[in-house]
């Protein structure tokens, strides 16, 4: 069958499960199933899970991961429900790599391109607001909102003026059109596409994508096995940070108060330690065959 998807870091996520031990490995985010195929492959004795909220992934790595059928379980919803739920155990490795996945991407009538005619930007096409509603019915002050914190875009109130001007004269219908005007208002932006933190902050805002990871490292940190390795892929600021974050809490012995004159607490409330001190980055071949990796950061954590 014809794969159209280079998974990002994909020796570097196959070497982050090394010492996994026999038990099940949990694919957050399934997409076309690269990571997942590669790491049944490498590892006979690692049980599979697949989670993914598109029908179109789901169908396609049903049929990609066919030789592992037996080992394979493929389940549809969002990854901060669906972990929370799950009964297979122990559970002794987790992938989350929560780029956009190229089935999305370059299907334009999925609306997440920017010579896109549609203007969608769903991860579930069958659920929740599109990108339409969020351009075409946010009220400045939410357009602001997301502008600022989710696309970290300097010229947000601008932007989000022309935006409110634009659609007072016709509703914006595509994302080719919506990226133009980006291209109007906030000018060249050096190597990337004027359009590209726009995009970013309402795909964020239309899946719920920093409350998704929220969810999901509160799963993980509610239930977790001894042993289990975790590794996180982000792709801008916003999640590295909430994983960092989250990391470094679950690697901190102390508890105490920051300010407190000496430690109270014993110490000892470590659930685990961090196995990448700094983000994996991909390599210069790797970004010479797959340009989509260059902002991809990868994290990994063992609990004892």
């Amino acid at each position: 069958m014809d794969i159209p998807h280079i998974p990002v870091l994909l020796d570097e996520v196959l070497e982050s499960f090394a010492d996994a031990k026999e038990g099940y490995f949990v694919d957050c985010t399934l997409g076309y199933a690269g990571h997942s195929f590669h790491i049944l492959q490498r590892y006979p004795y690692l049980k599979h899970i697949g989670i993914d909220r598109d029908d179109e992934a789901l169908a396609f790595s049903q049929k990609r991961l066919e030789p592992y059928q037996d080992r394979s379980t493929l389940y549809k919803g969002t990854f901060a429900t669906v972990v929370p739920t799950l009964r297979e155990e122990p559970i002794v490795a987790l992938l989350a790599d929560f780029g956009v996945s190229s089935l999305q991407l370059d299907k334009k009538e999925r609306g997440f391109g920017f010579e896109s005619e549609t203007l969608d930007m769903r991860m579930d096409p069958a659920s929740g607001i599109s990108a339409y509603e969020v351009v075409n019915t946010y009220p400045r002050e939410k357009l602001e909102y997301i502008f600022d914190i989710y696309g970290e875009i300097r010229s947000y109130k601008k932007l989000s003026g022309a935006i409110i001007e634009a659609r007072s004269k016709a509703s914006i219908q595509s994302a080719k059109e919506l990226s133009e005007l980006a291209k109007k208002v906030l000018g060249p932006q050096g190597k990337i596409h004027p359009a590209t933190l726009m995009f970013q902050a309402i795909r964020i805002e239309v899946n719920n994508e920093l409350g998704e990871i929220e969810g999901l490292l509160d799963a993980i940190e509610a239930k977790h096995y001894p042993g289990e390795i975790i590794s996180l892929i982000t792709f801008h600021s916003l999640e590295d940070r909430l994983v960092k974050e989250r990391f470094k809490k679950w690697s901190t012995d102390c508890i105490c108060d920051p300010h407190a004159v000496r430690c109270t607490c014993g110490k000892g409330h470590a659930l685990g330690k961090m196995l990448t001190r700094k983000p994996i980055t991909a390599t210069k071949e790797e970004l010479k065959l797959n340009p989509r990796s260059r902002s991809a950061k990868l994290r990994s954590f063992r609990f004892k």
